[in-house]
């Protein structure tokens, strides 16, 4: 970590071992990281709080955490979308929690060079992408998922689509690292992209009240350069309460600390870190008394609330304080210039 980044967690107070710790002390012995001790696990945030044990230095935690990814995947690549007690909760297979382990791989490569691990987990990531795409329609979008009855739930979402197309980057990438060449995942990604950009009708909009909404095209490089300003800049103050952070859903008093630190991401994605630290800033010090953060809180009454220390809300400030100070050589995974210069 470099003496600018060092200086300025230490202005902000940020603990990163209180914080990643909170993480590996919650992760179980067989590699999975639930919300929070005995809450539930799903796949997604799963890899979300994997990639704050790499900021953390928790490598080992880290691939841990993938190899249970690879551990109770499913024939056709998916995982169910809710776990407890090591046991499927929720049999529905998602497509965007089935894709997210690209993201997360390359994360970890990202910040370590380890190409091994990669090849380790190509065939798992693999999997997982494959699944995701075979619910892709030839219009662009992806269905979100099949139900526990086997049936395929024939909606988009956009939030769900923008983070499939993040791990469509993120796969091709890998894929080439791999040495292997994949024009299919090329074309879905091309196709999925013009739907994010040109076909909103294709993506059920009665979740347009969901802050994610807003700037997850933004965030995953779907929507770039002057449509992602003029996106952001759209919606700022339906979702933006200035000195606090981001509703999570516009009609409702709730900030909640991961989507405004993805906020930030997308806003250093785009080149803007000003405004990215000055949203930062405004919910660093949301913290318990061990240095951890709230998942969310109410305003203007501060009420904190779910009361649990959630893990996947705390890797999420890691990663924008990675992205915004560069603590690991994984600080610019979103950065829109970065995938410019990859492709």
């Amino acid at each position: 970590m470099n003496a600018y980044a060092l200086k300025k967690l230490q202005e902000l107070a940020i603990d990163i071992e209180a914080v990643a710790g909170l993480i590996a002390d919650t992760q179980k012995e067989n590699g999975e990281i639930p919300w929070s001790p005995g809450d539930k696990t799903d796949p997604w945030d799963h890899v979300e709080a994997a990639m704050g044990l790499t900021i953390g230095g928790h490598l080992d935690k880290s691939r841990k955490a993938y190899r249970w990814m690879g551990a109770t995947q499913l024939e056709d690549g998916s995982w169910f979308s809710t776990y407890r007690d090591g046991l499927p909760e929720d049999k529905t297979r998602e497509t965007n929690m089935s894709a997210y382990l690209a993201v997360g791989l390359f994360h970890y490569y990202l910040a370590t060079g380890d190409d091994v691990f990669l090849k380790e987990m190509w065939e798992t990531m693999r999997g997982g992408i494959d699944f995701a795409l075979n619910l892709q329609t030839a219009k662009g979008e992806v269905y979100w998922a099949v139900s526990p009855e086997g049936k395929i739930d024939k909606m988009a979402l956009l939030t769900g689509s923008s983070s499939i197309y993040m791990s469509l980057k993120c796969a091709i990438s890998i894929a080439r690292i791999m040495g292997h060449d994949k024009p299919a995942w090329k074309a879905s990604l091309k196709m999925l992209g013009q739907a994010i950009q040109h076909k909103s009708y294709l993506f059920n909009m009665t979740k347009s009240r969901f802050s994610m909404d807003w700037f997850y095209p933004v965030l995953t490089g779907a929507v770039q350069g002057s449509e992602a300003r003029k996106r952001i800049d759209q919606y700022w103050k339906k979702f933006i309460i200035t000195g606090q952070g981001v509703r999570c859903v516009s009609d409702e008093p709730w900030i909640t600390l991961a989507e405004t630190s993805e906020l930030t991401l997308a806003l250093a994605a785009m080149g803007n870190l000003e405004l990215s630290e000055i949203v930062f800033n405004w919910i660093i010090s949301r913290k318990f008394e061990d240095g951890s953060y709230w998942c969310g809180y109410t305003y203007p009454d501060t009420i904190v609330w779910p009361e649990e220390k959630i893990t996947w809300t705390n890797a999420v400030i890691l990663m924008a304080a990675d992205a915004i100070y560069g603590l690991t050589p994984a600080s610019q995974l979103f950065s829109h210039r970065l995938w410019a210069t990859d492709s």
